[in-house]
């Protein structure tokens, strides 16, 4: 089923999922604050729109990609938005890591407007966003995924159905990157204890993904954890520190410790008081190597 999709946010991770909706056969509108990221979509055969409301018309589903909660609820709430601006049975799917309260919030704007709320937040980075590889997790009406689905698949690899409310998927995308916030802190720590002992970082990255963490997060992180390529940014410090706070903020309002996340925030915050805001999360070694006397 091919439908007509609008997409506002062209960043990393927004370009290469636009372009494989495109690729699908999807008809295209798209949007971004930065014109510039609009240029290869129109070059390629999407439609380049000049302003929400223009994205908007006759649309089946708008994808908003965005990185900030304020940046998407002044999409959705703000004077030609989307929710002044979608059709009434459109769907908003919104595939940012955003907090539980606003995906409240969007939920209820677009209800009040006949209107419905997808969220399906996604794991992976940029290059598998590129490749389609993408793992997905929606959360919404049964029937409003299922109308979303030929998307999803074009983008994805694997899909997670988090059930009918829409924060069930943002709570699944929280808590996986809580997870993977301390998994990182871990490596940083296991790297720094074997570079006290003169082991080459490489030797003890291949005891982990050849032994008990043959995972992607282990393979990726640690592995630029041992090259020290952090300025090849994938998920910068700045989005790993924003997605800890909505973590937090989550975790608060369902009254949840989380003394590991702590940790992985505290670091966050290090990165940045050192200057390395806009390198790769995996500079969190570094943080460890510092506080080990290693730097």
């Amino acid at each position: 089923m091919k439908l007509n999709v609008g997409f506002v946010g062209l960043g990393r991770m927004g370009s290469g999922m636009a372009r494989r909706i495109l690729d699908a056969g999807h008809e295209l509108t798209v949007y971004d604050a930065i014109a510039a990221a609009t240029a290869p979509f129109g070059a390629a055969g999407a439609t380049v729109a000049t302003s929400l409301a223009d994205l908007c018309g006759g649309r089946d589903v708008v994808v908003t990609m965005l990185v900030e909660d304020a940046a998407v609820l002044d999409v959705v709430l703000g004077v030609g938005g989307l929710r002044g601006s979608l059709p009434q049975g459109a769907i908003h799917l919104v595939m940012g890591t955003h907090g539980v309260a606003t995906i409240r919030t969007l939920e209820a704007a677009h209800a009040g407007k006949g209107q419905v709320l997808v969220a399906a937040p996604v794991l992976g980075r940029p290059d598998l966003a590129a490749s389609g590889q993408l793992g997905i997790v929606p959360g919404g009406p049964a029937a409003s995924v299922e109308r979303c689905l030929p998307l999803l698949e074009a983008m994805g690899k694997r899909i997670f159905r988090a059930g009918s409310k829409p924060e069930s998927a943002t709570a699944i995308k929280l808590a996986n990157n809580a997870v993977l916030g301390c998994a990182m802190v871990a490596m940083a720590e296991g790297f720094a204890l074997v570079r006290k002992y003169d082991v080459e970082p490489q030797v003890f990255q291949d005891v982990m993904v050849e032994g008990l963490f043959a995972a992607t997060a282990y393979k990726v992180y640690g592995q630029k954890m041992v090259d020290e390529s952090y300025d090849q940014v994938g998920s910068p410090i700045t989005v790993g520190l924003k997605d800890a706070t909505l973590i937090a903020a989550a975790a608060d309002l369902a009254r949840v410790p989380m003394p590991s996340h702590n940790v992985y925030k505290d670091r966050l915050l290090g990165a940045v008081a050192h200057g390395d805001a806009d390198r790769d999360q995996a500079v969190l070694a570094r943080e460890q190597a510092r506080a080990s006397g290693l730097e």
